[in-house]
Parts: structure tokens; sequence; C-alpha cells
């Protein structure tokens, strides 16, 4: 059962909780135990949510979760957003990495549910009005000491939107789009540095299968101060998201050094989009028995293999084919293996791979098929390509006076051009070059 929070001291969250309640039906209920002002009452249930009212800020409760007849998977805290930045429909999670101006308590954070954020995000964008952007927060504000995990889901950020009946609905309709939706994903991660409205974090969020859990803008790991000495305030802030891995945004050596020594993974975002799919036990392996993903590593469509060998590409043989078709020999190496080393920024494959059986043979093959746009024969025998073709030579086109410059090219290009009188044909001038690779 997903927990949802209206607070009547927020006109934006009394206006969300009415279409909650019109955009479903509800099953009315009284609860005699605890007082209407502290979500007691009459409340609302229906399959998979359940609806309580209270009277005080939600960011001022102590632990919402307390009033629902049953203790909640997650709760949803609809809210307003306030901000200069028009109409926005944003989620975050709550807690202080530096004091609580606004609720909660120092240092301190809501148990955060990364999965159901992400669902919530991707169903607020598929709501939105025309004219309302879609993004997360930074975490920020009270509660703090919540016992199971929450967000808050936010109507923004003026009074104009917070009586906007379509803003309004779109919210609920999201909210209620989450139902059944477990809190945690398999993958998440606490996020460091940025601006208060996290777009690198968000970005994560769109276009990985990474979840993000609570994020430090950089305001508030300047309240928080110096990583070294607030390193209680760093593993609460990974405790509360279920989360070993952080993704920094901005050089922060100091920070990232902490969190290293702490035992955290810190990484790149590179390395969150290149791990995007791959099971992170696989991650771990092929990044000991290759490289890490920061020092080039890639991988490919075999990674689900369950057996594998770590092998030396055919290096000679894949540069001639880079050269010829970069696009089409880095696919050859991608969908032939489970991982392989690259250089250049991951623009071009070299070094050791890790390939399943056949792997290496289909490769080759592929290998051979680029070289083919190019050479006049290709032949694999016995550890070995053989590549031919005929082309011109410069050494023998000098040697019947053709002088250099345009009549080189149109030679080269397979044209007849006269010298003197005399026609000369691109056979004259030409040799048969041959390449040998051992595979």
């Amino acid at each position: 059962m997903i927990g949802i929070v209206v607070s009547h001291a927020d006109s934006a969250s009394v206006h969300i909780g009415e279409h909650l309640r019109a955009l479903a039906e509800w099953e009315e209920a009284t609860d005699d135990t605890r007082p209407d002002a502290a979500g007691g009452g009459r409340y609302y249930r229906r399959t998979g949510f359940e609806l309580r009212e209270f009277d005080d800020l939600h960011i001022y409760l102590d632990d919402p979760a307390e009033a629902f007849s049953e203790t909640p998977a997650f709760v949803a805290v609809v809210s307003r957003h306030a901000g200069e930045t028009g109409p926005l429909l944003t989620a975050h999670f709550t807690g202080n990495f530096g004091p609580a101006d606004y609720g909660g308590e120092s240092g301190r954070f809501a148990r955060a549910c990364p999965n159901a954020q992400r669902a919530v995000v991707s169903a607020l964008r598929h709501h939105a009005p025309d004219g309302y952007e879609v993004g997360i927060e930074a975490t920020h504000h009270g509660p703090t000491e919540t016992d199971v995990p929450s967000m808050f889901v936010e109507l923004g950020s003026g009074e104009d939107e917070w009586n906007d009946p379509e803003g309004a609905r779109a919210v609920a309709a999201a909210v209620l789009d989450i139902e059944g939706v477990e809190p945690d994903a398999d993958r998440q991660l606490v996020g460091f540095g940025g601006g208060h409205y996290a777009p690198r974090f968000e970005r994560i969020l769109r276009e990985t299968d990474w979840s993000v859990g609570h994020i430090a803008a950089d305001w508030q790991l300047k309240a928080m101060g110096d990583p070294d000495e607030n390193r209680d305030v760093l593993r609460r802030a990974f405790d509360a998201s279920a989360a070993d891995v952080a993704l920094v945004d901005g050089d922060r050596e100091n920070l990232a050094d902490v969190l290293e020594d702490e035992g955290y993974r810190v990484v790149s975002e590179t390395w969150v989009r290149e791990t995007a799919g791959v099971p992170l036990a696989r991650v771990r392996d092929l990044e000991s028995a290759l490289i890490r993903i920061e020092d080039g590593l890639r991988f490919g469509t075999d990674v689900d293999a369950a057996d594998y060998d770590v092998v030396s590409l055919p290096d000679p043989l894949l540069a001639e084919a880079q050269g010829i078709d970069i696009d089409a020999a880095l696919d050859a190496v991608a969908e032939t293996t489970v991982a392989f080393q690259t250089t250049e920024g991951g623009t071009r494959a070299s070094g050791r791979a890790a390939i399943a059986a056949d792997g290496y043979d289909e490769l080759v093959a592929r290998l051979c098929d680029i070289l083919r746009a190019k050479y006049d024969s290709v032949e694999r025998d016995d550890g070995r390509v053989v590549a031919s073709m005929t082309a011109f030579d410069p050494v023998a086109a000098r040697e019947r006076g053709v002088p250099e410059g345009p009549a080189f090219g149109k030679l080269s290009a397979g044209y007849e051009i006269e010298v003197d009188g005399e026609v000369i044909s691109p056979a004259e001038v030409s040799k048969q070059r041959v390449i040998d690779f051992s595979v």
C-alpha cells in the first residue's frame, strides 16, 4: 500500500488531494484513534493506496507514516513547489545535509524510495500539461525521521500553478500511476554537486536504468561543511538511499577521497551509462579481468554470456578495419564480445576483450568483410588474413615522367593521362599491395 499525505496548510496539496479523490473511486473510512489534525478522522482507501489529511505543513510532520492503518510500502507527500522556475512538476526526497532550517533534523535523512521516484517522474512527464517542465530536486527540508521510505511530489512554482486544475490533476494522475511500484531499485546511487534542480541526475533517470537516491546540491555541500568532518552525515545519506555508489558532479577531490575511504564507489556519468543493463556482478568481474570503465572498458551485446575467455584482439587487422569504416568495425567488436578495451575516449577498440565461444571467429570474419570494401582479395587461412589490392605506385609514375599533382590524382582514381604525347594507363603505374595479418 502507498500512503498519500495531504496538508491543509498547503493549497496546492489540498487541490491535488481533491483531484486524487476525483480521478478514482475511494472508500471513506473513519479513524477515531487519532485527532483529525494528525491524519485521523475521515480518510480514504482504494486498492493500492490510502490517503490521509493533516493540518500541519507537511515539512514539519515528524512521521506521517504512523497515521496509516497499515505500514505503507512508502509515502508520497503531495505538495506545492515554490521558486522562480515557472510551471514545474517535480519529485524529491527529504533531509538535511546541513542545518535543519525547514523541518527535520540536521544532518539526517528520510529513507528514499529511488525506484518510486523514477516511476513518478516518468508518470509526471506523461501527464504534464502543455507549458509544464518536469524534473527532480536535490534533497532538502523535513521530515527526516520517517519509518518508511517517502518522497514529495510537487506542483509549482507559484500561486497560478498551485491553483491550476490541470497541474493538480497531472500530479494526482502521476501518483495513481505508480500503484504497486516497489520503493527500491536494483541499482541506485547518491548524487553530489550541481544545481538544486539536478539536471545531471534527472538525465540519468531519463536515459539509463539507474535510480537516484539522496542528492546534495552545491549549496547543501557548502552548508554541510568539510566532508572529512561530516562522515557520519555522508554515511546516513547512503544508508537512507540503500546505495553504495556515488556520482560526484564537478571537481570535488576531497569529497571523492572521503567517500572512497568510506568504502563507496565514486563513478563518472560515463560509468553509469556504460553499466546500464549490465548486471553489477558482471561489471565487477569484467573490470577486474580487463580494465576499469573510466580507463576504457566497454560492454558488448553478449554481456550476459555464461562463460567467456579473455583474449587479445587482432589489433593490426582491427586497426585496418577501423581505418576503412570505424562505425562498422566498432559494431563488429561490440556485437561479438562480452566486453572490450578501448582507447581515445572509447572511440577505438584495441587491446583485449572478453569473448564467448565462437565470438572470436565471428569477429575476424566481420573484420574481413570490412576489408573487402577496400581490397581486391581478402583470404583467411591457418591463423592469417591476407589482403591484397592493386594500387597506384607513385614511384613507378615518377619513373614514367608523370609530374606530381593532379596527374597523380587522376591515375590513382583510375583515369588515363597523357604525358609528352604518351598515354599512360593506371595499370602501367600500379603494383599489387599485400598485407598479412596474424589472427
